[in-house]
């Protein structure tokens, strides 16, 4: 782990004071720290402060490249967890695997071509309730917006795990709608900011719905949709005084009935079904004064 600037300028300075060539030259005390000893305004102090900024940025680098390489041995290991899931966003519709390997065959495609195939913008893998069952969440993408990845191309993904999975594993692929969020909160507004429709008198736009927008845009994929979180999120918005959740249920596709099932309450927080969800409208959004 890289050293902090104050730590990395500390060892220089103080190896710096102890010379005693350094002493006399200067008339140092014995004793005194190189703070007690020369001002901020300094020459010497700030030729340490540059010369110690790049050592200091250059541990940054060097613990990015740590874990960048861990995360990517990590995700390579062939049958992890994390393999499958970077198999999954790996996966080209319309293209062949190389024979006996984990590889599409992009021969005379262009990048355009080989970008485009690549349907499967967000997945997480995990285990399933039965042992050796292994549970692949997928989304793609419209409009810039999570989707479920079109129904035809899911033959070709089953086919595909069904190439790379390691004996004994059974993979289950849940590609869905969103769950649907429904939110009911009492925001009390600054008049002078927010009108009573949450409208910003300096921008003309509803914060509020943008701010719970950018929440969902911020949630990681099949993370867990803490209620606090986003409670912090509006209550961060210019204009609002107290958001007071009332009420936050979710619905998410029953396979058995072919749609949504009834909303449920969430009274802190749920890992979705889905994986990601979306707020159809913001009706349950009451603006108080």
């Amino acid at each position: 782990m890289a050293k902090s600037l104050k730590d990395i300028k500390l060892e220089m300075t103080t190896k710096f004071v102890s010379y005693n060539v350094v002493k006399t030259l200067y008339g140092l005390t014995e004793g005194k720290t190189f703070e007690d000893e020369f001002s901020l305004v300094s020459f010497e102090n700030i030729l340490f402060d540059v010369i110690a900024y790049p050592i200091y940025l250059m541990g940054l680098l060097f613990d990015q490249h740590e874990k960048e390489m861990t995360e990517k041995l990590r995700d390579q290991k062939r049958g992890r967890l994390t393999w499958y899931r970077t198999m999954a966003l790996q996966y080209q519709h319309g293209f062949d695997l190389v024979t006996d390997s984990d590889i599409f065959d992009n021969t005379g495609a262009t990048q355009d071509q080989i970008t485009a195939s690549m349907i499967i913008k967000n997945a997480s893998v995990n285990d399933g309730e039965k042992p050796g069952t292994i549970v692949v969440k997928i989304a793609g993408e419209e409009n810039e917006e999570l989707a479920p990845v079109p129904l035809d191309t899911i033959p070709s993904i089953k086919a595909y795990f069904k190439e790379i999975k390691f004996g004994g594993n059974r993979i289950s692929v849940v590609n869905s709608l969103p769950d649907i969020l429904y939110l009911d909160y009492d925001i009390y507004i600054n008049p002078l900011v927010l009108d009573v429709y949450g409208v910003s008198s300096k921008t003309g736009r509803k914060p509020v719905e943008d701010a719970i927008e950018e929440f969902k845009r911020e949630f990681s994929f099949d993370g867990e949709l803490v209620l606090e979180d986003l409670d912090n999120k509006i209550q961060a918005v210019e204009g609002v005084e107290i958001a007071h959740r009332k009420l936050v249920r979710s619905s998410y596709i029953v396979p058995e009935i072919n749609g949504y099932g009834p909303p449920q309450e969430i009274e802190v927080k749920k890992v979705l079904e889905s994986g990601y969800f979306a707020t159809p409208d913001f009706n349950g959004i009451n603006y108080v004064v």
